[in-house]
């Protein structure tokens, strides 16, 4: 069988199946491209509008609005980058197996990259903005706020735009938590007096894990699944390079098509989620009558909640009894959230702050959330978001410490808070789509490094089909599962390591300098994130 090698850095040699990446895209294809992302903004801006006027938000400064375009702009750019940046994640493999041409992957891509975050559930949304510090996320409409979100943002895209120019698969998700570690750090260490406040270090070595693991299991199953089918397939075509540009046998095709699809799909699914909480984040500091609270939940879902607020008031009492507290009880329980420690102080305090929970529900039942002043609607939501979270910790720390609440109980308060969650956490249609385009858009943009360095920068010989099945089938199948155990493993990183996998088992031989890099990269992704976005911070805590 003859071979078709590779030029140590320099990729596949000429005439050797090297697949077309520059076909010209012509002048219909850019006019398309820009049509469409003016129309994303004009739907965005229209959407804004409707919204904020539909509220009544006074408007009287456009300070609020400039920082809300400026900070939207900014979360849309991260998508965008994210799309391009991630993209050789799906087409690479069958760029260079010839199962698509490769500007038709790239639009296929990002149309199902697009798909994904229209019909994404939401849940990985506010699972990001968990990790960001309470007190921040409750005054995100601060100086402090905007200084947060301008940081890990613009600290995320500097990473990811690096990592691109350099051709290097980095995590864009990894990237984006280490951005958000950075800024709870930089807090906890100069904005803060309370050491326990900042940073979820649990949190950050769980993360620490996924980073060095993910490659080693991208590399081993891709291995395994690649000798599997040497094993049970033994049609050689599998394991011989493209002939020129002819396409690989249908099946296989089929399967490397469908990976792609599962993988963009996923992707989108995934990580445009992040970008909506941050938006959601950014809205709700901006413009809190319009978007603190979800203005389209009934009135006698609105009586419901008040009903379950009621019963878990009854059960923090009882919790609480024989307790009482001084003061504001907001600072004991965000101090439970901060600290993930149990207090005498706890129960009480979380007894007095659903009394006033109730209280503001009940008015406004009265008055509905159109009509409540923005101060108000801001407030409800602050106090429904901490005991959401406050619950949140005791049910994680119940599992794996002794149980706090009888079954009963624990029932009666997940619904309660559930209906907390369906309050504050809603993201609007229009957001989906902004997101949706930006990502999908970014799919069809700047490629070509990473796909290059995918395809021909990691093994000496050319991708094979069964290579590119293998690799692409584990990514598929690892991002799926990670999703449903909420694992925090990067598909970047299984895919390109699943890649080497399949060389080093086909005895293909590895471009050690490519690997070095790429090992690097994956390496400083979370101490670079964490370090660009907390120095940014502390940069813009000075200016705003």
């Amino acid at each position: 069988m003859s071979t078709i090698t590779l030029d140590q850095g320099k990729g596949l040699q000429p005439g050797t199946g090297k697949p077309k990446l520059d076909a010209p895209s012509g002048m219909i294809a850019g006019l398309i491209f820009v049509a469409i992302m003016l129309a994303g903004l004009a739907y965005t801006v229209w959407s804004l509008y409707q919204d904020i006027s539909g509220s009544g938000m006074p408007a009287t400064t456009w300070l609020p609005f400039i920082l809300l375009g400026v900070a939207l702009l900014i979360a849309l750019a991260f998508e965008f980058v994210n799309g391009f940046h991630d993209t050789a994640n799906a087409v690479a493999t069958v760029i260079y197996t010839h199962a698509m041409p490769a500007q038709v992957a790239v639009v296929w891509s990002g149309f199902f990259n697009f798909l994904g975050v229209l019909l994404a559930s939401g849940a990985v949304a506010f699972g990001i903005i968990s990790l960001l510090p309470v007190e921040l996320i409750l005054n995100v409409g601060s100086s402090a706020g905007f200084a947060m979100v301008f940081a890990l943002l613009i600290a995320a895209i500097i990473w990811n735009l690096g990592t691109w120019a350099l051709g290097l698969p980095a995590s864009s998700s990894h990237t984006l938590i280490g951005s958000i570690i950075g800024v709870g750090l930089a807090n906890q260490l100069f904005f803060t007096d309370n050491k326990t406040a900042g940073v979820d270090w649990s949190k950050a070595i769980e993360i620490g894990w996924s980073l060095l693991l993910s490659p080693l299991f991208g590399f081993c199953a891709a291995a395994l699944l690649f000798l599997t089918l040497k094993v049970l397939v033994k049609n050689p075509e599998l394991y011989a390079e493209p002939k020129g540009n002819q396409p690989p046998p249908t099946w296989i095709r089929g399967l490397l098509i469908a990976t792609c699809t599962g993988v963009s799909f996923a992707h989108g699914s995934n990580d445009g989620q992040k970008g909506m909480g941050l938006i959601m984040l950014i809205l709700i500091g901006c413009a809190p009558t319009a978007y603190a609270l979800n203005r389209a939940i009934p009135a006698a879902e609105i009586a419901q909640v008040r009903a379950q607020a009621v019963a878990a008031g009854l059960i923090f009492e009882n919790k609480g009894f024989g307790y009482n507290i001084i003061g504001n009880p907001r600072t004991n329980v965000t101090n439970y959230i901060n600290a993930k420690k149990l207090d005498d102080a706890t129960f009480p305090a979380l007894a007095l702050l659903n009394k006033d929970i109730v209280k503001e529900i009940e008015d406004l039942g009265k008055n509905g959330i159109a009509k409540m002043p923005a101060e108000a609607v801001s407030n409800i939501r602050n106090d429904m978001y901490l005991a959401s979270e406050a619950l949140n910790r005791i049910f994680k720390n119940e599992a794996k410490e002794e149980k706090v609440f009888d079954d009963a109980d624990r029932k009666v308060l997940k619904a309660y808070k559930e209906s907390l969650d369906n309050t504050t956490k809603f993201i609007p249609f229009w957001v989906k789509v902004a997101v949706a385009i930006a990502l999908g858009l970014g799919t069809m943009v700047g490629w070509k490094r990473i796909v290059v360095t995918v395809g021909e920068k990691i093994g000496k010989q050319h991708l094979t089909y069964a290579q590119g099945a293998s690799a692409e089938m584990v990514a598929a199948t690892t991002i799926g599962v990670a999703d449903v155990l909420g694992l925090p493993v990067s598909t970047t990183h299984v895919l390109s390591s699943g890649v080497a996998g399949t060389m080093a088992a086909n005895k293909s031989g590895l471009q050690m300098s490519t690997v070095r890099n790429m090992l690097m990269a994956w390496v400083l992704t979370l101490p670079c994130a964490i370090a660009l976005s907390a120095g940014l911070f502390v940069i813009f805590r000075q200016l705003f």
